[in-house]
């Protein structure tokens, strides 16, 4: 706690000396060791208060500087040890300025009243013209703004979540705005009603409005140059790059918006890339990515997703070779047009699915390909799921978190079998079935929601879901024998919670824990998302023992059955690393990929 002590006659003479004005010298209070020695050129309004000036601050690359205060005019301002403020040209007013910071070349710094510092804005996501469904705080999760929109029917949730953030917000709220210590602020217009913490940097921003910059512990938030920025709250080592336009949003969590990407009333976590296209109430969850001019993302839910250009889409159609956002298949084309792919989110795990004209009965075909030539289009069920995309994309994921451990607020649950894959492969193949038990063995084609389906897909599509089904079967017996305990919960349908994976009955039960106050703050929401995540190996196997009675048809399972299903397991793991294998040479052979890459792909498949 710092204690201030009023100036000396002596040293307001030398204040004076040093070009200093103040509107009542009594009003200035300053360190007990302060040395007036690097004070020029300040005017002093208000209540200010000064620590010492005692050493140097590196302002640039082996370039450093003493500390001090020079051409400034300071307003009910408090400023902390070894700083280096000067040349403002306007004013700072109404800030508390941490240790450490270095401040050049700004033009304004201000809080006035009743500032928000963009925390309780609420904005409408998905839906662009709707009531307001997520208000931002400094500590929301991709997890809580996900039930936030995906029940925001609810009225009485809605109304406890919106208690909850309030009371949250209050903790933090203050008259006077603040700068944490060892912030770097240069060759920037305007900041103004804008939180920023610790080891943060601003540097040739045009305007940072009712903002806060919530960085953790050692993993700051940069903002680049030409960037506005207002009505957001930019958090967990993010950065605002280029020219890029921001308004009403939150981005978290190592998520990076440039090269004048314009967004509003949008949400990014999680390693969320953003360049060049624009975005509008959307819901950007984890690893969702954006790098064309041509990109809209407007009332849209993503996560592990890469928009492309026009109506493209790149998801993990791509190969072995370099990665191309915002192609499919390496850029080729039919005759008549290009392929393309409606990304959806299954699980943690973004695959291919075909969801056209939003007829139900589409929507339970995962890792599907859907084609369309401008007069129709095909679905080609579960293709993607023995493809050298996929598998690369299992592996590259978890390694593309760069989130530090204390800012992994957001879960996401890396699985891509899960329940919640496993059920739409379920109702894929049940579906699947009966179209062919239906329409007749004899038929060519089969419509399914307007989409045509050949016959080899459809029994192709089959095969693919059974080996899907088997190998997610096959990895969870891997680690549990006949007998083991099962949990009350897990059976029958999940949710995706933007990355937390939970069974439906269960966030059932976190509704009403809310609603009726069991769950009546932030931290307690956190921690119990926290609880169910630790739980999901519990709810796995429950749920793993349901599918395995649905898929064998029975009503209790056998010893035998465990046996049954474990070499179905190992079976389907082989047929799916050679339905890999045999994608990859496909690649090589069409010339796309040399034997080095090939060879080099094969051995880590073995």
């Amino acid at each position: 706690m710092y204690e201030y002590r009023e100036l000396t006659d002596d040293e307001i003479m030398t204040l004076e000396d040093n070009g200093c004005t103040a509107e009542d010298w009594t009003c200035v209070s300053v360190d007990e060791y302060f040395n007036p020695s690097y004070i020029r050129n300040v005017r002093f309004y208000g209540t200010v208060k000064l620590g010492v000036f005692e050493r140097d601050i590196e302002v640039g690359n082996g370039f450093a500087m003493h500390t001090g205060l020079r051409n400034v005019t300071l307003c009910n301002a408090t400023i902390g040890d070894n700083c280096l403020i000067e040349n403002i040209g306007n004013y700072i007013n109404n800030y508390s300025i941490g240790d450490g910071c270095y401040i050049n070349n700004v033009a304004t710094i201000e809080t006035t009243a009743e500032a928000t510092f963009g925390e309780g804005v609420t904005i409408s996501v998905l839906n662009e013209a709707g009531n307001g469904n997520v208000v931002l705080f400094r500590g929301l999760t991709s997890n809580i703004a996900a039930l936030m929109v995906e029940r925001a029917g609810d009225k009485e949730l809605s109304a406890a979540l919106r208690n909850m953030v309030r009371d949250d917000i209050a903790t933090r709220q203050a008259d006077s705005g603040t700068i944490g210590c060892n912030v770097r602020i240069v060759n920037t217009t305007e900041i103004t009603n804008t939180n920023i913490g610790d080891n943060c940097e601003v540097n040739g921003a045009c305007r940072m409005s009712d903002c806060t910059l919530a960085a953790e512990p050692g993993d700051s938030v940069y903002i680049g140059s030409g960037v506005i920025c207002e009505n957001s709250i930019i958090a967990d080592g993010s950065s605002i790059l280029n020219s890029a336009k921001v308004f009403n949003c939150f981005v978290g969590e190592s998520s990076q918006i440039t090269n004048g990407f314009t967004a509003e009333s949008s949400l990014f976590f999680a390693n969320t890339y953003m360049a060049n296209g624009e975005a509008c109430a959307a819901f950007c969850g984890p690893f969702s990515a954006s790098h064309h001019k041509s990109t809209l993302l407007i009332g849209c839910m993503t996560s592990f997703y890469n928009a492309g250009s026009a109506t493209n889409f790149s998801n993990h159609a791509y190969k072995m070779g370099p990665l191309h956002y915002g192609t499919l298949g390496r850029g080729s084309k039919t005759a008549s047009g290009a392929h393309t792919l409606l990304p959806a989110r299954i699980g943690a795990f973004s695959v291919c699915i075909g969801k056209i004209q939003s007829h139900p009965d589409t929507t339970a075909f995962p890792f599907s390909y859907v084609i369309g030539d401008g007069r129709e289009t095909c679905l080609v069920p579960g293709k993607n799921i023995a493809t050298t995309g996929l598998y690369r994309d299992i592996r590259k994921w978890p390694r593309r978190d760069v989130r530090m451990d204390v800012s992994k607020k957001s879960i996401i649950n890396y699985d891509w079998l899960s329940p919640l894959t496993a059920n739409g492969m379920m109702k894929g193949r049940e579906l699947l079935a009966d179209l062919w038990q239906n329409a007749g063995q004899e038929t060519a084609f089969y419509t399914v929601g307007g989409n045509k389906l050949t016959d080899r897909s459809l029994q192709r599509g089959r095969g693919f879901y059974a080996m899907g089904i088997e190998l997610f079967i096959g990895e969870v017996l891997i680690s549990h024998d006949f007998g083991d305990t099962a949990t009350a919960s897990g059976a029958g349908e999940w949710c995706d919670l933007s990355g937390l994976l939970m069974p439906a009955s269960e966030v059932e039960r976190l509704v009403e824990k809310i609603k009726y106050g069991i769950i009546d703050s932030v931290r307690s929401l956190t921690d119990m998302l926290s609880a169910y995540n630790e739980k999901y190996g519990d709810y796995l196997w429950t749920f793993t023992l349901d599918l395995m009675k649905r898929y064998l048809g029975k009503d209790e399972l056998t010893e035998d059955d465990f046996a049954t299903m474990r070499e179905r397991g190992k079976a389907a793991h082989e047929a799916w690393l050679d339905g890999i294998r045999e994608d990859a040479e496909k690649e090589y052979r069409m010339g796309d990929i040399d034997r080095a890459v090939l060879d080099n792909f094969l051995e880590q498949l073995s």
